[in-house]
């Protein structure tokens, strides 16, 4: 079979013929669809992931698919060839950006009927650290008011739709033509971050998601009320500031975790939340795909076709 390789950090994956694998007991074998990229593969290609996600190298990548179960291993009892199913693969072994991948039978969650396969592999990563930063963390309610940054992103997207599902007033950054995509995808209120200080026209916000880090972590802090809570997914906050202004505040480490991502579907049904696509690639394109995904400009997710 086929698959994206990484050689060495800092080079680019190259598509290699390897072995293809063969499920064992609690495993399945999928046959891959579609596969999305995510930022922590630019981390990872970079060497930047190295203290969390240490790669051996040839190292295959790519930790978001979408498929059909080709075959499982023979104590596999929960799903059956033809299944069409979502998951998270370990970073550190990767292998999405493949024609098969081997996935553990508790990772995998089922795609809802109303989305395309396709489309479908935009959901793991960005949508479950949605829901651990806003559900497991920040436990968001109907009535708060939560800020997410880059409310046009991958992460974003999904955390506009699921806090407006929980009921929330939704506030979002945004810049060019992702401020009308975060309005088109609920928020309540959208500021411009290139040309508008989001600190001088909002307060006692009740969480922050924070998906850029640096200052605009640092200036955050400065929007929520007392005993509010700041969640990053970038970098872990300073706990100094978070006791000067006496809110809590989180590092989310996004982990594959199929309980979470089953919860997330099962929202992502309920609230009839969208799936935000950037563009959909071949596989033969992943180069102008990586780029796009390294330039930070991404409207939402970007598909791989395999």
């Amino acid at each position: 079979m086929k698959s994206m390789i990484l050689s060495a950090y800092g080079s680019m994956p190259q598509l290699q013929e390897i072995e293809a694998p063969v499920p064992e007991d609690g495993e399945v074998l999928v046959r891959i669809v579609a596969a999305s990229l995510n930022p922590l593969d630019v981390k990872l290609q970079r060497g930047l992931a190295h203290d969390y996600f240490p790669l051996n190298f040839p190292s295959a990548i790519g930790t978001d698919l979408s498929g059909v179960i080709e075959k499982t291993g023979s104590l596999t009892s929960r799903w059956r060839a033809g299944d069409k199913v979502i998951a998270r693969l370990d970073p550190t072994r990767g292998g999405a950006f493949a024609d098969f991948a081997i996935v553990p039978e508790n990772q995998l969650v089922l795609i809802p009927e109303r989305i395309a396969m396709e489309t479908a592999a935009g959901i793991p990563t960005a949508a479950g650290t949605s829901w651990q930063a806003l559900v497991e963390y920040a436990g968001v309610i109907s009535g708060q008011t939560v800020l997410i940054h880059a409310g046009a992103g991958g992460v974003g997207s999904f955390a506009i739709q699921f806090a407006r599902g929980f009921g929330a007033r939704v506030i979002a950054t945004a810049s060019g033509d992702g401020i009308d995509v975060a309005r088109r995808l609920g928020a309540d209120l959208v500021i411009d971050y290139r040309h508008e200080d989001f600190a001088d026209k909002i307060a006692d916000i009740d969480f922050v998601l924070d998906t850029i880090g640096g200052e605009t972590q640092q200036e955050s802090y400065k929007v929520l009320r007392r005993g509010g809570k700041i969640a990053s997914i970038v970098a872990p906050p300073d706990d100094t500031m978070a006791k000067a202004y006496s809110v809590d505040a989180g590092f989310i480490f996004h982990s594959s975790n199929g309980a979470r991502l089953s919860e997330a579907v099962k929202a992502i049904q309920s609230f009839d939340v969208a799936v935000l696509v950037d563009s959909v690639l071949p596989l033969s394109h992943f180069d102008q795909a990586f780029a796009r995904q390294a330039s930070g400009r991404a409207r939402g997710k970007i598909i791989l076709t395999i």
